[in-house]
């Protein structure tokens, strides 16, 4: 029962005593001022504790300027930050787990920044929606600044930076970059944001260029031997139904540029993973990155809440699968998937009224 779930694997170098990872999912929990504390270091340790082979945090700001997405977000800038990620880590690889961290640039959709009261983005365009209130937001996204070449070189330099932190200091086994789900680095590969007309814009090779000049910083600071991802939707916090203008053909084309980069796994996340990506075909994104990107792991996120649908995916075109909600309620899924015992439904007040950690799920 569930062969393919169950089966050790490798990304890089690291070993995975199976292929169930805990998705990457905002919990607003750490300090006013971004370090993770005993609540946090418990709760990702109780994943591991639960039977799942990796875990990815959270999204990580990487600056103390503008990347700071959410009020209460963790980062992995200072030295307290880093003291704090590193007792989380420990704790989640003394439980058996490998630990991911995935960095982040919220850029127009920062919300709650305590060090700038304004926002950038590619481009000095409004993000659709409205700010998310179960991340304390009210009201629309404000206006962001286009960003300059020097902004834009910061920013880099700042995922590269954070990224050897996180490995050679806070003992990550690797880290995720976040090129998802309306972020800054989605923002720029977003066709509707980013209406610059230098090389940061326009066609889709100068839209994608910033997410794989990340990834090439990324790896030239923390090397061939740490484990390095990327995120990849199409769909975004903000913009649910986006789609991307290229098709298939595009996709094909960004997941090749992806691999070409140096990643060495793609995560990508759909609503259902399963589902086809576009309307006028019937593979999915996760099958897509399998064919543009066939010589990198593919990560499939996205509905997949049981055994079955899990095991299925990995049949069809993923490495690995990222379990969300299912996760959060439960925090042992491998070990009833594997036992055969029911799962829980998600409780009510796990995302609400705000997506914090709450007493009683570590």
């Amino acid at each position: 029962m569930h062969p393919l779930l169950f089966t050790p694997s490798r990304i890089n170098r690291i070993a995975f005593k199976n292929r169930a990872l805990v998705a990457p999912m905002t919990r607003i929990s750490a300090s006013e001022t971004g370090v993770p504390g005993e609540v946090m270091r418990r709760y990702y340790a109780s994943f591991a504790q639960g039977g799942f082979g990796g875990v990815i945090t959270e999204g990580l700001y990487i600056d103390n300027a503008w990347s700071q997405t959410y009020a209460f977000q963790p980062g992995i800038v200072s030295d307290e930050q880093v003291a704090g990620w590193r007792e989380v880590a420990a704790a989640v690889k003394e439980a058996g787990a490998v630990v991911i961290a995935q960095l982040i640039h919220g850029g127009a959709l920062s919300q709650a920044n305590r060090h700038r009261d304004t926002t950038i983005g590619p481009s000095a365009v409004k993000p659709r929606g409205q700010q998310m209130a179960f991340y304390y937001g009210k009201g629309d996204y404000a206006l962001p600044e286009a960003m300059s070449e020097q902004q834009i070189r910061e920013a880099i330099a700042s995922f590269a930076d954070s990224a050897d932190r996180a490995v050679n200091q806070a003992g990550f086994d690797g880290v995720e970059i976040h090129g998802a789900n309306g972020y800054l680095l989605d923002q720029f590969f977003t066709d509707y944001q980013n209406q610059r007309e230098d090389d940061w814009g326009g066609t889709l090779e100068k839209r994608l260029r910033l997410t794989l000049e990340v990834i090439r910083a990324v790896r030239d600071r923390i090397g061939r031997e740490a484990m390095l991802g990327v995120r990849i939707s199409q769909g975004k916090v903000n913009d649910f139904q986006h789609k991307w203008q290229e098709g298939e053909a595009g996709a094909l084309k960004v997941f090749g540029l992806l691999q070409k980069a140096g990643v060495d796994y793609i995560h990508v996340t759909e609503y259902k993973a399963w589902q086809p990506a576009f309307s006028d075909n019937t593979r999915s994104l996760a099958a897509l990155a399998r064919a543009g990107a066939p010589d990198t792991v593919i990560i499939a996120n996205g509905g997949l809440d049981d055994g079955e649908l899990a095991e299925d995916q990995l049949a069809a075109d993923a490495d690995f699968v990222a379990i969300g909600k299912a996760a959060l309620a439960n925090h042992d899924w491998p070990l009833r998937v594997q036992q055969g015992e029911a799962l829980r439904p998600l409780a009510e007040n796990v995302l609400s009224p705000v997506a914090t950690i709450k007493e009683g799920e570590y």
